[in-house]
């Protein structure tokens, strides 16, 4: 029990984040996949701006390394777990709760690809805006680690915009 003691409540925050982001990412890929069965239709046109598409990234973001096979995959999923330990360990003891927001999105995000990696072999990557320019099919970890990574810079060098940011959530409770 005193493991539990020793986390501060904004490393709650982070732990919480971190579960809503892995439950939120495997539902939406669990639809897709078996209830949409989009593996077999491929692509399914919603808008003119966004549709879902089915992509298999055996690489990592923006399909890096997927030529490698195996190596990729289970180099990618044990790179991916040790930063998630690590985002683990250091969410424990946050403070601010910008960043725990900003840890709970990176370690979910991170985690829900490496159970696709794990599953699959491969992540299931299936939202697609390439109607608004954008090139390339994501799914919800890779929009949490995006998130999470542009926080984490707003949390490092651009602390005026950080306590705005926590300003406003303040006032909004």
């Amino acid at each position: 029990m005193s493991l539990l003691k020793s986390i501060s409540p904004q490393g709650r925050v982070a732990y919480i984040v971190a579960l809503s982001v892995i439950l939120l990412d495997q539902l939406t890929k669990m639809l897709v996949v078996s209830g949409l069965n989009l593996p077999l239709h491929g692509h399914v046109e919603l808008s003119p701006f966004f549709d879902l598409t089915m992509v298999w990234n055996r690489g990592m973001s923006f399909g890096l390394g997927a030529g490698h096979g195996d190596l990729a995959r289970w180099g990618f999923s044990i790179f991916a777990i040790g930063i998630a330990c690590a985002v683990a360990v250091w969410a424990r003891t946050v403070e601010r709760p910008l960043m725990a927001w900003t840890l709970g999105l990176l370690m979910g995000g991170a985690l829900g690809n490496v159970i696709d990696r794990l599953r699959f072999g491969a992540v299931v990557d299936f939202l697609d805006f390439s109607g608004l320019g954008f090139p390339w099919v994501f799914n919800v970890a890779d929009s949490a680690i995006t998130v999470g990574a542009v926080l984490i810079v707003i949390e490092a060098f651009w602390p005026a915009v950080r306590q705005r940011l926590e300003s406003v959530r303040v006032r909004g409770n």
